[in-house]
């Protein structure tokens, strides 16, 4: 039994290991929304509320961008949902790792469900598919443990300070790099990377849709496409 929690520990402190590089993306752009979300009128407790019940980054800049727009409310949280179904696809993909946690856990985990989290642990369990399901909450939440706190402490001082930021320190850069690092190693299959490249082509020809509703249109024909794809791979099979 003590081996057990030894290799357990062992497991979670190498969670926390593999997440620490994210910090050098979650950190700006954390500090960026903090910015973003005071410069548009949001006071600090706004701010945070919105990065501890949201924390999703993505959504949180689209829902800022159409609040800031005026955009009617429907709109807003129909594209806050729509930003954020990709966190229903994880959840599905991670069921049959975390289905036989105790309920109370798997709200946890889903509240902590972030992208970094889920390629983190995604590439975890695809290598290590039949460890224990101890081992995989503790590899999760050493993971979490690397990326939340900080998110959280970034969007503070992102915006208690963001007015004192020099124009040079620029973290705009933190919102595409974060994705690209997220998703360029998943790419791996002719159908996944025909989805990739249908939503650049899709998003960038739709810029014109009102309320930033073509990220949402690109979104549902790149699915399509890769469904598609998908389906004719494997009847070729």
């Amino acid at each position: 039994m003590s081996d057990m929690k030894s290799h357990t520990k062992n497991v979670f402190w190498r969670g926390f290991r593999e997440g620490l590089p994210f910090i050098l993306i979650v950190v700006p752009f954390g500090a960026l929304f903090g910015v973003v979300g005071a410069e548009a009128g949001l006071n600090i407790l706004q701010v945070m509320s919105f990065s501890v019940l949201v924390i999703a980054g993505a959504s949180q800049f689209s829902a800022l961008a159409l609040l800031t727009d005026n955009a009617p409310t429907v709109i807003v949280i129909l594209t806050s949902l729509a930003v954020n179904l990709r966190m229903a696809m994880y959840s599905a993909a991670l069921v049959p790792h975390f289905g036989k946690v105790k309920t109370g856990l798997k709200l946890v985990i889903s509240y902590f469900l972030v992208d970094q989290a889920y390629a983190l642990t995604a590439k975890e369990f695809d290598e290590q598919p039949n460890q224990p399901v101890e081992n995989k909450v503790a590899y999760f939440f050493g993971v979490v443990l690397a990326i939340a706190p900080l998110w959280y402490v970034a969007t503070y001082l992102g915006a208690a300070l963001g007015a004192s930021i020099p124009d040079a320190f620029s973290l705009d850069f933190a919102v595409p790099i974060c994705f690209i690092a997220l998703v360029a190693p998943m790419l791996k299959t002719m159908p996944q990377v025909l989805a990739a490249l249908t939503s650049i082509i899709a998003a960038l020809s739709l810029t014109w849709v009102p309320y930033s509703l073509g990220l949402i249109i690109a979104g549902i024909i790149a699915m399509m496409v890769g469904a598609y794809a998908e389906l004719k791979l494997e009847r070729r099979k």
